[in-house]
């Protein structure tokens, strides 16, 4: 069914772990490109209006997450925070001191490489960059170093984004355009924000809209948030929602890590619980990375496939309109003035998606500098290639990533923070909730269960036990709904005998509290948690 795929990418029998199967993918995704789509894209000039042909190592590379941010985030203090250790050409200060982009890969041996190098280095992503020139070569640098977390991910650092337009002079290079061409190649945008600068500048609300198409890449995470109370945390996490949705334009409501994420104490503990939930929240995003990895590369190809199609539609479209002897600059002024209206012709005639339509005005800036004449015709056999990979191609590779999933253990991102917020009695939810006093060897319902027993005997037991319409009718006043009093009740009768003695009462009214607490209910009864006088039933049905 496969045999497409070929052997290329390092791809091999199915049935081996997770980096087998994204090699096999890889190897697909390359052949289907290399094979299907590159031809469209360099008949019709693909690469010269928006991004340089793929090479082997954008199909081999590790997933990468780009951080961005104003000056004084936190940006380069977050990849520490995440490595536990120092990089090579790392600078942190309240001055903007990353001047560069910085690739932050794993290496055998701590080193850095310079721009110029980098991007001749065909076993790294980075080739395509040239194109941007020594101003922006200067300031780029790959930062390697032996680091656990480095094994999974990439790492890419920005320089801290001011206000004003003299950095957008001294820069020497479109930062805007790099910011993009990253965002096409990596898994994870992380936009920075610190709790007390808020404002987004002229360049930094450019850098988020060069973003545009990647929005299911982009996370955001307001930094620094100990510094303020819980208050004054409220009304900066609204005015920073208003402030993204005046320059993110979607309809969904972008996902915000609240939090400090550095090595030091917390300056207010008020909302510690908060900041270590949205910590292990934002550490599950990135950990699954490198599992989502065959699946994003897959989403960006078929990505590219839809606009490459398009490109192909307006290029042959101009081409089509062009006279062939007179008057060919005034018909090219005419049709780049009609860029609107021919996008809505075409969307009509082949019907296709406002959304897969490149940006209106940048296509018309890039189109004053073509020979309109030198276009080529619409080739149907082109369009047909890739409209197979898209129909048939793609649904097998899906199909094959999958199946696969399924059969191969998790692979997640671990060392550095990573591995300390998953065991011991730091981990996140350690004796919290239904996990209390899970280490300790007195029942933990023993030290309410005097309360809880003066309840108890106020609903008439007989022989020691209360009927569930009597437990019913104190269960009730805890206010929670009857699928989750339900389930506690299930959790509570131990001996499945409908009734409830007074320690099954008692853990029932420890459950109602773990729940009104905040906490998840178990779904089944840990052992901890189990009356004292019905463990040795539970050991013999066990």
């Amino acid at each position: 069914m496969f045999s497409w795929l070929g052997k290329q990418g390092g791809g091999r029998e199915r049935g081996g772990g997770g980096s087998d199967v994204v090699q096999t993918v890889t190897g697909g995704l390359r052949d289907l490109y290399l094979r299907k789509l590159l031809p469209l894209e360099e008949h019709y000039r693909f690469h010269d209006f928006h991004s340089p042909a793929l090479e082997e190592a954008d199909f081999e590379n590790k997933p990468m997450v780009l951080l961005v941010g104003q000056y004084s985030t936190g940006k380069t203090t977050f990849i520490r925070y995440l490595l536990e250790q120092d990089f090579p050409g790392m600078r942190i200060g309240p001055e903007p001191t990353t001047d560069s982009f910085i690739a932050v890969m794993y290496g055998d041996s701590e080193g850095s490489i310079p721009g110029n190098a980098l991007v001749v280095d065909p076993k790294k992503p980075f080739r395509k960059l040239s194109r941007f020139g020594n101003a922006f070569l200067n300031r780029f640098m790959c930062s390697q170093l032996p680091n656990q977390v480095l094994k999974s991910i990439s790492i890419i650092d920005s320089p801290g984004i001011l206000s004003g337009e003299k950095q957008r002079i001294s820069r020497g290079y479109d930062f805007c355009q790099v910011l993009q061409w990253f965002a096409e190649r990596v898994d994870r945008i992380i936009l920075l924000f610190d709790a007390h600068k808020l404002d987004i500048s002229d360049e930094f609300s450019e850098a988020i809209k060069s973003f545009r198409g990647q929005d299911d890449k982009i996370r955001v995470v307001l930094n620094k948030a100990d510094q303020v109370d819980t208050q004054q945390l409220m009304r900066v996490y609204g005015a920073l929602m208003w402030s993204l949705g005046k320059v993110i334009n979607t309809p969904e409501v972008l996902r915000v890590y609240i939090g400090s994420f550095w090595a030091h104490p917390l300056r207010n503990t008020d909302n510690r619980r908060l900041f270590e939930a949205e910590a292990q929240d934002l550490f599950r995003d990135i950990q699954s990375l490198p599992q989502k990895a065959a699946v994003r590369k897959l989403n960006d190809l078929i990505k590219r496939a839809r606009l490459a199609k398009v490109h192909a539609y307006i290029i042959s479209y101009l081409k089509k309109e062009m006279p062939s002897v007179f008057g060919k600059e005034n018909k090219k002024k005419e049709l780049i003035g009609r860029l609107p209206e021919i996008y809505i012709q075409l969307q009509r005639e082949y019907h296709i998606s406002a959304g897969d339509f490149p940006e209106v005005k940048k296509m018309q800036e890039l189109l004053e500098s073509c020979d309109f004449t030198k276009f080529h015709s619409l080739k149907p056999k082109l369009i047909e290639a890739v409209d197979n990979m898209l129909a048939n191609k793609i649904a097998s590779l899906m199909s094959l990533i999958t199946q696969e999933e399924s059969n191969m253990p998790t692979e997640i991102v671990q060392g550095g923070a990573f591995d300390g917020t998953m065991a011991g009695p730091f981990g996140h939810g350690y004796g919290e909730g239904a996990k209390e006093g899970a280490d300790e060897d007195e029942w933990v319902v023993a030290k309410d269960k005097p309360a809880y027993d003066e309840i108890f005997y106020t609903l008439s037991p007989i022989n020691g036990k209360i009927s569930g319409i009597s437990a019913k009718k104190e269960m009730v006043t805890s206010k929670l709904p009857n699928s989750v009093l339900g389930k506690i009740w299930k959790l509570s009768d131990c001996d499945g005998d409908g009734m409830l003695d007074d320690e099954e009462f008692a853990l029932a009214k420890h459950l109602i509290k773990i729940k009104l607490d905040g906490y998840e209910l178990p779904g089944t009864l840990p052992s901890h948690l189990v009356p004292p006088s019905h463990r040795k039933s539970f050991q013999a049905a066990e």
